[in-house]
């Protein structure tokens, strides 16, 4: 089975447990604004009303991708997805919540990437600064409408996607990123991101708006 068809299945079966009342799966290629508009529909039509987006979608590119070594055609798909496709659901969400007077919560993923330089990845850096970009801008132009955008920016996580990239186990993972933050025995699990998104989708969050919630252990001081 591909890493994709394992993922989607996963996230049918993750559905499935929690159960149809209360969770759908939906697949989505967010590159693609007409999925992106059907799936924010669905949720609409099933459930009423959208009253939090949390948009976590994105990739990096193969290479290294320094400036001087650009992959255009990667470049491209990475900014395809971490931004354009950032936007359309940004976009979508705060189109149904406006319609539906609801005043809603949007969360991105961004990244610690999207405050620094980086000595690779350049098209990831200079996407994930432009999903800050992107919420700092919603977040005052949607706050009429009591719509409150905000971002998460973790460090690297030792998520299925990471160690597939870097052909290496989640323990593997964790000893090559945790020696460079400069909290003692921090390990960044994908726990610690999840309360983060928790706090700012909630009521204990409510008067954050335009804000971009740094997750890194000290990375980037």
């Amino acid at each position: 089975m591909c890493l994709f068809a394992k993922w989607c299945e996963l996230g049918k079966n993750v559905s499935l447990s929690i159960g149809s009342k209360g969770c759908t799966y939906f697949h989505c290629d967010i590159t693609d604004e007409a999925q992106v508009i059907s799936l924010v529909n669905s949720i609409v039509e099933t459930y009423g009303q959208l009253d939090i987006m949390f948009s976590n979608a994105g990739i990096i590119s193969k290479s290294k991708q320094n400036v001087i070594n650009l992959d255009m055609d990667q470049f491209d798909r990475v900014f395809a997805v971490n931004v354009r496709g950032m936007a359309a659901c940004v976009k979508h969400a705060a189109r149904v919540m406006v319609e539906k007077q609801v005043k809603g919560t949007i969360i991105c993923t961004s990244s610690v990437a999207g405050r620094i330089g980086i000595t690779e990845l350049t098209d990831y850096g200079m996407s994930k600064h432009a999903v800050v970009g992107l919420m700092k801008s919603a977040s005052k132009q949607l706050g009429q409408y009591g719509i409150r955008v905000n971002c998460v920016s973790p460090y690297a996580v030792a998520t299925a996607l990471m160690s597939n990239m870097l052909e290496k186990d989640r323990t593997e993972v964790e000893k090559i990123y945790q020696p460079r933050t400069c909290l003692k025995d921090a390990v960044l699990n994908v726990e610690d991101v999840a309360e983060a998104v928790l706090f700012l989708a909630c009521g204990e969050s409510g008067c954050i708006t335009g804000h971009d919630l740094v997750i890194d252990g000290g990375f980037s001081l």
